[in-house]
């Protein structure tokens, strides 16, 4: 099958999917063809069935924005030409799903008839999507897709919930590649970070108001004064500057350390021993997956789909959105050095039910029902 993946090239969780899917796909021999501004983060290696065409984004002295949308659709539509592209599938709603309408309908007048799949990930519909100025369009683009998925039964029913899709949507969990995330025995790095023994807790995220590293750090204040402990904070955003400054101020500067942008993040989690993940909402929660796929046991909230993969008292616990007081007891639990080597165990165990050998035919599967029902109307 020739498949056209259009995502967001960045460190996000709905491009770092759309990546491995792809690549993915291409190792069990589809045509894949990348399309979006810029090489995407993760399509680093080489395979002859993987292709990326760059959407060229043209200026001009009357935009006051350059209309990345049409260029876009434009793109979508010169690719499928060329290339003959059975389907196309979007990742994020925001504008990838409208622009592949447009793609569509303008293949069709030509008779070229191309189905296209609308995959939701989570801000694109608990927080941009919801915006008076998308939810429209956000709307109209889900209900015309040809077959719509989410990332979780949470970020489902919120869809449901909050716009008037009348379109089934069918739930294809985030997976993870376990072969890239193997342990990893990078010793010599944790020891440079706790020279002592302590205990490693990591956090990884876009450092935003929703991912609630005010809690993260609250929860390591309390827990080091139990359990010797360093946190590493990976990642960037519009949070950190005052994260470090409080980090400072409460006098655990020595303790806390800031990554910044990871792409290899499995060379740190491999030698992590918790995971923090206390965020007001997570559609899936990638990131605590590629935590347990390290081995590393999650203490995370019990806010949107980390429910559907947190399990309480086996691969970590889940507290109420703010409870630090909880968090802080549980992590102390964990990380009992009798306690730590069963949930470490368990977070394995845990990651292999999303391994990406088990979810990539359930993609495989909707591509072929999607298809063959497009080609029923034609």
């Amino acid at each position: 099958m020739k498949i056209g993946i259009v995502c967001y090239p960045t460190f996000g969780g709905s491009g770092v999917v759309a990546t491995e899917l792809g690549k993915a796909l291409a190792k069990v021999g589809h045509e894949v063809h990348f399309i979006t501004y810029s090489q995407p983060q993760r399509l680093d290696f080489f395979n002859e069935n993987l292709f990326y065409h760059e959407v060229n984004i043209p200026t001009y002295p009357l935009f006051q924005y350059p209309p990345y949308e049409s260029a876009l659709s434009s793109e979508m539509v010169h690719v499928a030409q060329y290339a003959g592209l059975d389907l196309l599938h979007v990742h994020y709603a925001i504008p990838h799903a409208s622009s592949a309408y447009l793609a569509k309908q303008i293949l069709a007048s030509q008779g070229i008839h191309v189905p296209v799949i609308t995959t939701l990930h989570g801000t694109d519909i608990t927080l941009v999507g919801k915006d008076s100025s998308y939810a429209p369009v956000v709307t109209f683009s889900i209900n015309q897709s040809d077959g719509v998925t989410a990332v979780s039964e949470f970020l489902k029913q919120d869809t449901y919930r909050h716009f008037e899709v009348v379109s089934d949507i069918t739930v294809i969990p985030n997976f993870i590649d376990l072969e890239r995330f193997k342990k990893q025995k990078k010793e010599h790095f944790k020891l440079a970070i706790c020279p002592n023994g302590e205990k490693l807790v990591v956090h990884t995220s876009n450092f935003r108001k929703v991912k609630r590293i005010d809690d993260v750090i609250d929860v390591f204040y309390k827990l080091r004064s139990q359990v010797p402990s360093k946190l590493l904070l990976v990642g960037d955003g519009p949070d950190r500057a005052r994260i470090e400054k409080r980090a400072r101020e409460m006098g655990i500067p020595e303790d806390v350390r800031f990554l910044g942008k990871l792409d290899a993040i499995e060379e740190v989690l491999s030698v992590a021993d918790l995971f923090l993940m206390p965020s007001e909402s997570e559609s899936f929660g990638l990131a605590a997956l590629e935590a347990l796929a390290c081995e590393v046991p999650l203490i995370t909230s019990n806010a949107g789909g980390l429910p559907e993969l947190n399990v309480q008292g086996v691969t970590g616990f889940m507290s109420n959105v703010g409870d630090v007081e909880e968090m802080a007891k549980n992590a102390a639990y964990i990380l009992d050095d009798e306690r730590l080597p069963l949930f470490k165990a368990n977070a394995l165990k845990r990651a292999k039910e999303f391994e990406v050998s088990s979810i990539l035919p359930l993609y495989e599967q909707f591509y072929t029902k999607v298809v063959e029902n497009a080609r029923n109307r034609v």
